[in-house]
C-alpha cells in the first residue's frame, strides 16, 4: 500500500480549516494554527501502518506464511476494490490510493473503539479517532476530490470539462453543483457516524459501565469498518465515473 498517500494529506490538511466542533489543543505549525491531537492520532495510525506493512512484508515466499497471507488478503480486497468501481483497464494504478485510503480509515475508525484515548490527558481537548474530527474527513475528501479530477482530465484532456454542458448547457450549474457536493457527502457521512458512534459508547458507558456497552462496542467495530469501505468504494466509483463520462 502507498503510505505516502497518507503523508500528503497530512501536509495539506494543516491548510485547511473548518468551524471546529467541540475543545481542541493547538499547534502552531509554519505559521499555521492546526489541532495537535489530530495530527497526533493521524501520525500514530500512520505508524501503526507502516509498522504492520513492514512487519507483514520483510520475508516474501512463493509459499506464503501467515503474515503475507494477510497482507496478501488486503491487497486482494483493495484490488477488488478499484476493479469493481474503475474497471479492467485502468484500476491498477488507482489500487495504492483507494488501498491506502481504506486502510487509513479503518484503522483509524477502529482505534477510537479500541484504543482508551481519554486516559491520556492533553491541555484542551482530548484524543480520539482522527476520522471523529471534521478536518480529518474534509481533508479525505478533498484528496478524492482532487483524484477524480485528475483521473479525467489526464483520460481525456481538456474535454473532460464538456461534461459540465451535457446533455444540455442549460444544466451547468446543477453538474458544477453536483461535484461540490461529493466532498460534502463523503466527509459529512464517515464524520458523522464515527463521531455518532463514539458518543453512543461513550454515555452508555457512564451509565451502565459493564454489560450493554459491549455489543455496541462490536458493533461499532463493525460499522467503522463498513464506514472504510463505503467512503474507498464511493471514491472508486467516482474516479471511474470521470474517466468513463458524466452520466
Amino acid at each position: 500500500m502507498d503510505i505516502f498517500t497518507i503523508f500528503s494529506f497530512i501536509l495539506f490538511k494543516k491548510n485547511f480549516y473548518l468551524k471546529e466542533v467541540g475543545q481542541h489543543f493547538y499547534w502552531s505549525l509554519l505559521g499555521y494554527q492546526v489541532h495537535g491531537q489530530v495530527l497526533i492520532n493521524s501520525w500514530i495510525v500512520i505508524l501503526i501502518i507502516t509498522i504492520l506493512s513492514f512487519y507483514t512484508t520483510k520475508e516474501l515466499n512463493l509459499i506464503p506464511g501467515n503474515k503475507q497471507s494477510f497482507i496478501e488478503l488486503v491487497t486482494e480486497f483493495a484490488r477488488d476494490i478499484s476493479k469493481t468501481q474503475i474497471g479492467e483497464e485502468e484500476y491498477l494504478k488507482w489500487v495504492p490510493y483507494l488501498g491506502t485510503m481504506f486502510l487509513f480509515i479503518f484503522v483509524s475508525n477502529w482505534s477510537g473503539a479500541l484504543v482508551p484515548w481519554k486516559i491520556i490527558e492533553l491541555p484542551n481537548g482530548e484524543l480520539g479517532a482522527p476520522t471523529n474530527d471534521m478536518n480529518t474527513t474534509a481533508g479525505l475528501a478533498i484528496l478524492t476530490s482532487l483524484a477524480y479530477f485528475y483521473a479525467g482530465i489526464n483520460k481525456k484532456g481538456i474535454t473532460y470539462f464538456t461534461k459540465y454542458v451535457e446533455p444540455t448547457p442549460i444544466l451547468l450549474p446543477i453538474n458544477i453543483l453536483e461535484d461540490f457536493t461529493k466532498p460534502l457527502s463523503l466527509s459529512f457521512r464517515l464524520f458523522g457516524n464515527i463521531l455518532a458512534d463514539e458518543l453512543v459508547v461513550a454515555v452508555l458507558v457512564s451509565l451502565v459501565p459493564l454489560i450493554i456497552p459491549v455489543p455496541l462496542i462490536f458493533l461499532g467495530l463493525f460499522t467503522s469498518g463498513i464506514q472504510a469501505l463505503i467512503f474507498a468504494t464511493l471514491s472508486g466509483s467516482y474516479i471511474g465515473e470521470a474517466m468513463e463520462g458524466h452520466h
